[in-house]
């Protein structure tokens, strides 16, 4: 089962700067997840325009069916933090709950972690 990394591409930084920045750090951060993650057969990729979490960019989801989900934030736009995202997006789909030790954890998602949210019901 494929675990989706969804990435808010509007994500501004507070030291973003229109005047000088060619594209959002969202769009930055994106980039380099996709390229991180091409050659996994595990792990998808999908942008989003705006996850409303303005105050913690840049934002990314982690989900799959059935498993917890995860919002993660405050990353900055560069290919550590795209890796790190990508290396505990692997463990999440190879994890049957989504649950990942946290020994486990990449060290770039360590203190990024927003919320957690449990499944969607299977049933009424």
């Amino acid at each position: 089962m494929s675990t989706w990394i969804t990435i808010c591409d509007t994500c501004k930084r507070e030291d973003w700067d229109a005047d000088t920045a060619s594209q959002t750090d969202g769009e930055t951060l994106a980039d380099l997840i996709e390229a991180a993650a091409a050659q996994k057969t595990d792990v998808k990729t999908r942008r989003v325009s705006c996850l409303m979490g303005c105050g913690h960019g840049c934002n990314i989801a982690i989900q799959a069916d059935a498993k917890l989900a995860y919002t993660l934030g405050k990353f900055e736009p560069d290919t550590d933090s795209a890796q790190a995202i990508v290396d505990y997006a692997e463990k999440h789909a190879q994890s049957t709950s989504g649950q990942v030790p946290y020994r486990e954890w990449p060290q770039g998602v360590k203190g990024h972690f927003i919320t957690r949210h449990p499944p969607l019901p299977t049933s009424e």
